[in-house]
This record gives structure tokens, C-alpha cells and sequence, in this order.
């Protein structure tokens, strides 16, 4: 008899966040679940500390060659699932009652096209740092898109649950550089079959560390990434009427949100790992992005205090260089 829940773990190299994962994975109460590892050429005993276990519950899916990390999250419409999935960061954490609320979650909404439920942000150590943003019960896309667009809703990779089925119509997640983005087209995209459900409890743990996808990646990865989520955006302006007002009326706010963050994280990465952007250029592309959405609105990004700073700090060598020592000696953030 097929079991109603996949959860899914592409890893490799998982190192010990792997084994606290699983760990919580298998600990759920409600226990009528697989797990689906897809390895990818670990090299540190991940593959072997999973056999170890001896779970009928789990099955590793190697991977015929080495895979980069979209390659691989890739093959999970591929691969044989039970009715409803979901996916999981390597590193994240699952509360013992995640499944169990998600399964209450379907039976009250069984129309939805996709569930979640509240969450933490927790550092490489494990320790609470925040709450996720408190999300709407129900959510059309169009009120997703909002919560998007005013920055009301926090976006990771880890906990929505869907059904099979759907992620498999509608092709899968999207193959942006390094998944960057990728999570706000798959979950729009799901939404948009039905509508999003979302549960009041806390169930699981996303962790946020200098290895996480966004903070490691050359900054080139970020741009294509974000480029790549306004082309699909603009093809939903031009084939779905119920979201295209609202984009053209408000994408200036979300733009705007993202140029500020945009211009702050150039600012802390090395230079060799900039892809020779300088914050000039991203502000530059920031402004096309607010031509193309709301033309005939001015968006000038540098009257923003926070941005023109940056953008004065990265102008030369040296206030750069000062700005590296003075991170290193108060890493909070100094700009709202």
C-alpha cells in the first residue's frame, strides 16, 4: 500500500546536519511516510550513516554522475512518489508534529494546491534567531503575490507540502543558477492551480549560515537568479489578468525591497567572488526592472540613504577595504 507522504532530500556531503535532518525526519508522529534521499557523490559518509540506520522507510537514489545542486534537486520529478511531497534542506529540522499538522492541514482544505506551516530561523548552531513572518490562513495568488511584493511573507525552500501530481504537471522547480529564486516561481506556480493553506503551528527549522545557497554563491549566481524571476514575472503580466494590474501597479515596492538588499550583499562580498558587479551595475539593472514593470514611473534607488551609501562605499578601494575591517569588528547592521 502506497504511503500518503514523500519527503525528499537532495544532499551532498550532508557532514553531521544530515544525521539531526534524518533524525527528525523519523521521529514524526505521523509515521505514514518515505523518505527519498537523492545522493550526489558524497564523499564524507553521509551514504554509509544513512545505510547504517536500516530504515525500511528510507531509500537513496544515487545519482548516475556528479550533479551540481539544481541538477540534482531536479531529478525529483523523476522520480517515483507517494500521493503528496515535500522537500528538505540538508540541513534543516522537522518538529516531531510537522507531518501530523500538515495531514490535519489537508483534511481542513482539501482543495488547496499547496500547504505550510509556520517556522524558525535557526543559526549553524541550532539556536533560535527569529519567527517567520505570520502568514494568512488562505491565500489566493494574488494575495500571495502581495505578501510577496510587501515583503509580509518569508520564502525558503523547505516545509510546503503539494501534491505530487502538481509539482510533476507544472514541471518541477524551475532550474535558476544554484535554485536562487527558483522558490518564488514553484510556489506561485502551485498556488496558482488552486490556492495556498497554511497551518498556525510552528513545525520545522530552516537554518541560515554562511553556507546557506544565497550567502555562498558568486554574486553573478544571485543576478541570473533574480533576472530569471522577472522574466517570469513579466510573462505572468502578459497571460494572467488576475495578477498582471497588481504587478504593474505595485513591482516598484518589491524592486525597490530587492535592490536595497541587492546593493548591501555586493557590499559584503569579496571582490572575487563578485563576478566583476559593482553595486553601480546593479542599481543600473535595478532601474531597467522598474522601466519594464511601471514605465513612466522614475525610480531613482540612490535617494534611498542606505543605498547611496553603499554605493558610495563601493566607489573605491579603500572605503571598501575600511568597510571589510569595520564588518569584521560589528557584524550587526548599521542601515535600515
Amino acid at each position: 500500500m502506497m504511503s500518503k507522504f514523500s519527503i525528499i532530500l537532495p544532499v551532498r556531503n550532508g557532514g553531521e546536519y544530515i544525521k539531526e535532518c534524518i533524525n527528525s525526519i523519523l521521529s514524526q508522529t505521523f509515521q505514514d511516510f518515505n523518505l527519498l534521499v537523492l545522493e550526489n557523490f558524497s564523499t564524507d559518509g553521509t551514504v554509509e550513516w544513512i545505510e547504517s540506520l536500516n530504515d525500511a522507510r528510507i531509500k537513496i537514489i544515487p545519482a548516475e554522475t556528479p550533479l551540481s545542486m539544481d541538477e540534482n534537486w531536479g531529478r525529483i520529478k523523476d522520480i517515483p512518489k507517494n500521493e503528496f511531497m515535500t522537500m528538505i534542506g540538508y540541513d534543516d529540522v522537522l518538529y516531531p508534529n510537522y507531518l501530523e499538522v500538515i495531514s490535519g492541514l489537508i483534511m481542513k482544505y482539501p482543495h488547496a494546491s499547496l500547504f505550510q506551516t509556520h517556522f524558525h530561523f535557526i543559526d549553524s548552531n541550532g539556536k533560535i534567531i527569529r519567527n517567520c513572518k505570520l502568514v494568512k490562513e488562505v491565500e489566493t495568488v494574488s494575495q500571495f503575490l502581495e505578501s510577496i511584493c510587501f515583503n509580509r511573507t518569508s520564502i525558503i525552500g523547505t516545509g510546503f507540502m503539494m501534491r505530487s501530481f502538481d509539482y510533476d504537471s507544472i514541471g518541477g522547480i524551475p532550474m535558476y543558477p544554484n535554485l536562487l529564486f527558483a522558490d518564488f516561481e514553484l510556489w506561485l506556480e502551485l498556488t496558482r492551480i488552486k490556492y495556498k493553506a497554511t497551518a498556525p503551528e510552528t513545525t520545522f527549522s530552516y537554518r541560515v549560515h554562511s553556507a546557506s545557497t544565497t550567502s555562498s554563491s558568486p554574486f553573478g549566481k544571485y543576478v541570473e537568479g533574480f533576472d530569471r524571476l522577472m522574466k517570469y514575472f513579466k510573462k505572468l503580466t502578459n497571460t494572467d489578468p488576475s495578477v498582471a494590474s497588481f504587478i504593474t501597479a505595485n513591482w516598484i515596492q518589491f524592486i525597490s525591497y530587492y535592490c536595497k538588499g541587492s546593493a548591501h550583499k555586493l557590499l559584503r562580498t569579496p571582490i572575487n567572488k563578485r563576478d566583476g558587479v559593482s553595486v553601480k551595475t546593479v542599481l543600473n539593472k535595478y532601474i531597467g526592472y522598474a522601466n519594464e514593470f511601471a514605465p513612466g514611473k522614475e525610480y531613482f534607488p540612490a535617494r534611498k540613504f542606505s543605498i547611496w551609501l553603499a554605493l558610495v562605499i563601493d566607489s573605491n578601494i579603500v572605503t571598501r577595504n575600511i568597510y571589510f575591517i569595520f564588518k569584521k569588528i560589528y557584524p550587526q547592521p548599521i542601515y535600515r
